[in-house]
């Protein structure tokens, strides 16, 4: 990978990141106000399995994150799993 392709596949899973946090505050959001209006009726299997939906992009964001990473210590002569994380 070229150091410019890099920095645009960080940039653009940093982005995605963002929209997937504010996806998911939009979804409590609708979750507690329809759960107040529709009382019982509130489909909570859906909204359940909706939440596991974010939940798998979350998870690719952050597989594909650590795979990006890893690309730049190689070709940077580090060896990925001697770098501390905060």
């Amino acid at each position: 990978m070229k150091g410019s392709a890099e920095s645009e596949a960080r940039k653009a899973l940093n982005r995605l990141r963002r929209a997937l946090e504010k996806t998911q505050h939009e979804l409590e959001a609708v979750r507690g106000a329809l759960q107040h209006a529709e009382g019982a009726d509130f489909p909570h299997n859906e909204f359940d399995n909706v939440q596991s939906h974010v939940a798998a992009i979350e998870s690719f964001i952050d597989e594909q994150a650590e795979r990006i990473e890893e690309k730049m210590l190689a070709t940077g002569g580090l060896e990925p799993g001697r770098i501390r994380r905060a």
